[in-house]
């Protein structure tokens, strides 16, 4: 009986064994000649390179100091480092031996021409909901306008055997809901077009959902916030911390600008997100990103933007007059001399302007004071935030505890929190870690 047991279970091992085999194995497509390439009009390229930006592509796909889309972006997870792939034209190192069919599978399967898993870091559990037509026209811009540079692809660091590609099968598996976007009929086609957008090409929820212990996004828990290089991706639901509600005219706003004046700045990994991409968008996929965020956060009004004297906390600090028993001096008084030239809304019309009211900022009300001291020790250059505003950096101004008592006297007059621990040695770690990037 234990041996037929035994004999029966081996059967059954080497039956998974097989069609796990058969389920992992693509083959290599043939390889396609540049003259060999369909021919692109120019309205289906300008398609692709509006995708491409809403996508972020060139963002991912090119290394610091590299060439647009040569790849070696490094990709940083728990298991390891990805280096992107380099997706140029160029025959060798890039993809320009990929045909059509070639570039479709690896956006909805995830398998390369070669017939390879993609590593997870590339989103394909994202962009197997773009249609056909999508694809092909990011294949088309691709090919026509980005220019070929021969550059390997750096080997992955992730261990044995986390760097066997046929195992990412088993991942596709267990995580990954293949398969075109399917639009809602109880939903009107801004919503269903804003979603399109959202979970396929812009893969919002790459950044803002929390991931498992597998590294997938946890859809349990979607769009509720995550922690992406040290920075904080807000929930983008109910949960999001901001003492202001988002509209979608605050979202349109936000992702066309960088910038709401109730919500604050596009910074950190959100800056190219909104500058370098989305803001490429029509404002009418904007708006339709809008109205569906709005859906998400749980308000769908697309009206009028909220009154900011509506809010308790609000109107204290538009009148200037924070609750003695919360100030902090040595915060208040690097606050006066270092950050209340800009931040000096001090009436309704005031914060109407670009420069947010910072009572009203996601970044003092979150539980980790990550994004706030990032803001804090790095400033916001040009190509982020709100266009033509600029913030200074502190990092070489202020000390770590001076940058703690900021951070300590905003948290304490701006919002009725508990106060953030620990905050001198926060400011250190984030400081080191910003100054290996």
């Amino acid at each position: 009986m234990i041996k037929r047991i035994f004999l029966a279970l081996v059967l059954l091992a080497v039956v998974v064994a097989v069609a796990f085999t058969v389920y992992a194995w693509h083959s290599e497509l043939p390889a396609m000649a540049a003259s060999d390439r369909p021919d692109f009009d120019a309205a289906t390229i300008e398609q692709g390179r509006v995708l491409a930006a809403a996508g972020y592509c060139a963002t991912c796909h090119t290394a610091e100091g590299g060439e647009p889309y040569a790849g070696n972006y490094p990709v940083v997870s728990d298991f390891g480092t990805i280096y992107a792939s380099n997706i140029t034209p160029d025959p060798d190192t890039g993809i320009g031996t990929w045909s059509p069919e070639a570039f479709r599978r690896a956006m909805h399967e995830g398998v390369d021409r070669q017939g390879r898993h993609l590593f997870p870091a590339f989103p394909y559990d994202h962009f197997t909901k773009l249609s056909d037509q999508d694809v092909d026209a990011l294949y088309a811009y691709l090919m026509s306008e980005v220019t070929p540079v021969n550059e390997p692809t750096r080997e992955s660091t992730l261990p044995f055997p986390l760097d066997l590609r046929f195992l990412q099968a088993g991942w596709k598996l267990l995580f990954v809901d293949f398969g075109r976007y399917q639009p809602d009929p109880e939903r009107d086609d801004a919503w269903n077009r804003g979603a399109y957008l959202a979970e396929g090409i812009s893969h919002c929820g790459a950044c803002h959902t929390p991931r498992n212990a597998l590294g997938a996004e946890d859809n349990g828990r979607r769009y509720q916030g995550a922690v992406i290089d040290t920075w904080t991706a807000p929930a983008l639901t109910s949960r999001n911390p901001s003492a202001m509600r988002w509209t979608a005219a605050n979202l349109t706003r936000y992702l066309k600008t960088g910038a709401d004046a109730y919500h604050g700045i596009a910074a950190g990994p959100m800056g190219p997100v909104v500058h370098a991409g989305i803001a490429e968008l029509p404002d009418r996929d904007l708006q339709a990103l809008g109205v569906y965020f709005a859906s998400v956060a749980g308000d769908g009004d697309s009206g009028p933007l909220p009154d900011p004297d509506s809010s308790p906390v609000q109107a204290s600090v538009a009148a200037g007059k924070p609750d003695p028993a919360w100030r902090l001096d040595d915060g208040e008084r690097l606050y006066a001399t270092a950050c209340a030239a800009c931040h000096y809304n001090d009436s309704a019309d005031n914060l109407k302007a670009t420069r947010p009211e910072l009572g009203i900022n996601s970044a003092t009300r979150l539980d980790d004071p990550a994004n706030l001291i990032h803001v804090i020790l790095d400033g916001v250059p040009t190509g982020e935030g709100s266009h033509g505003v600029v913030m200074p950096a502190f990092r070489s101004a202020l000390d770590d505890q001076q940058i703690a008592a900021i951070a300590a006297y905003l948290r304490a007059s701006r919002t009725d929190l508990p106060a953030w621990p620990d905050l001198p040695a926060r400011v250190g770690e984030l400081r080191a870690h910003a100054g290996t990037h």
